[in-house]
């Protein structure tokens, strides 16, 4: 039987299924089966990011214009990228330009590829107005320290024998004068800030290149090349400006880009998910609301960590709503998603009626998994 619509609305804000769906395809199937189980209910979609691969995506849901815009990819050819644009704010997404689903034929090159293709949707961003741009960093293909983005605005890179250099982390081994050029009149008066769910220092153990070079391609030698490349590009930016980030939480995001957002782009840094739900209006969307769903492809430890779902149920906790959440797979056990703020939870896999439905059948499965909810939540 129907579940009976009640007073309060529902919001429905998931995070993408990496791999299978995006957020608006979770959050528009999610919100259709919760229609059907629950006839005149009031069902609003917001689908969220936490900094990484589908920032812009929540952006242009939440009511952001898109802005396209050709930029160099990973490793210098041409991909079609777009900003999002509300206003004076401005949403950049480091994936759209140097993300690793922008290396061609996704063969890495952890050597050389570069985000560049970054620092031109920055430039992008200021050319149109923006006087807020917010940064999502997540899913780089490269280990550049962010040298590539802050060329793209007109940094100089050096050897000692004043030959530019080339891009990629590879390179800055070689590095032995920066150049600022005009970097600081061309953001004066915009304010940057990086949306990370990271707290990697730029070096080390726990650096960019330990942490998240396999990721990009790099092993072996390769891994020594770039440690070193960044130590190198860290003591020049020390040298040339006096500051020295390298040990900043968050200095080690997307191989580095976010050492430079923070040396050099006078830039600040916040949760990811915080952020996002800030510029996308959350507390206005639960305002009243009897009921809030989030979620992701995996709801695990990690998702415990500043991922997207855990920041939704802390926001809708605060705002008194109870929270379920929808995961194609559960790895946490009932006491720990109960400890996270979670009313209810349910998993595509769980739903499946075959090994691989929950991806083959992912958009399916969401839909039966909001009429599971709404038969459960929403009753009476």
């Amino acid at each position: 039987m129907p579940a009976t619509p009640a007073q309060g609305h529902v919001v429905v804000a998931p995070d993408k299924f990496k791999g299978t769906l995006e957020g608006a395809e979770v959050a528009a199937r999610i919100a259709a089966g919760i229609r059907r189980a629950a006839p005149g209910t009031d069902v609003r979609e917001l689908p969220v990011a936490d900094g990484g691969e589908g920032t812009l995506a929540a952006a242009l849901a939440a009511g952001f214009t898109r802005v396209a815009a050709k930029v160099a990819g990973p490793t210098g050819l041409p991909v079609d990228a777009a900003i999002a644009l509300r206003g004076d704010t401005a949403v950049v997404e480091l994936a759209q330009a140097s993300g690793l689903a922008r290396l061609p034929g996704g063969r890495t090159a952890p050597l050389a590829a570069a985000s560049f293709g970054v620092g031109q949707l920055i430039a992008k961003a200021v050319a149109l107005g923006a006087t807020r741009i917010v940064l999502g960093l997540g899913g780089s293909a490269c280990t550049d320290g962010g040298a590539g983005l802050v060329q793209a605005l007109g940094v100089g890179l050096y050897d000692a024998d004043g030959a530019e250099l080339p891009p990629g982390g590879a390179a800055l081994r070689r590095l032995a004068r920066l150049d600022l050029g005009s970097l600081a009149d061309q953001l004066s008066g915009v304010e940057i800030v990086v949306a990370c769910d990271v707290d990697n220092p730029l070096l080390g153990p726990r650096g960019a290149t330990a942490v998240y070079g396999p990721q990009k391609g790099a092993d072996g030698d390769d891994l020594v090349i770039l440690e070193e490349g960044l130590a190198r590009w860290a003591d020049t930016v020390r040298d040339s400006t006096g500051r020295d980030v390298r040990d900043a939480p968050g200095a080690g995001a997307a191989g580095g880009v976010g050492f430079a957002a923070l040396a050099l782009l006078g830039a600040t840094m916040r949760p990811g998910i915080e952020l996002l739900l800030e510029l996308l209006g959350f507390d206005e969307a639960v305002r009243g609301a009897r009921l809030v769903v989030t979620g992701e492809g995996c709801l695990d430890a990690q998702t415990l960590h500043g991922k997207a779902p855990a920041g939704v149920a802390a926001a809708a906790t605060r705002a008194g709503v109870r929270v379920a959440a929808v995961a194609g797979r559960l790895e946490l056990s009932e006491p720990q998603w109960r400890a996270a703020g979670f009313t209810e939870a349910v998993a595509l896999t769980d739903l499946a009626e075959h090994p691989g439905d929950s991806m083959t059948r992912a958009a399916e499965l969401a839909e039966v998994a909001g009429e599971r909810l709404a038969a459960a939540l929403l009753a009476g």
